[in-house]
């Protein structure tokens, strides 16, 4: 699922190996952050764009 917020694409999936949930930018998947909340994973994201 794609999400856009403030001109920022992402993706938001879980990481079943780490058991944290993950931000990936929609349009450098090089990009990702991880976080224990859906939110925590989209501030990490924004952090480092």
């Amino acid at each position: 699922m794609t999400f856009t917020q403030t001109n920022m694409a992402y993706r938001v999936a879980f990481d079943t190996v780490e058991n944290k949930f993950m931000a990936i930018d929609a349009n450098d998947e090089a990009k990702v952050a991880y976080g224990v909340t859906i939110e925590e994973a989209i501030k990490e994201l924004k952090k480092n764009i």
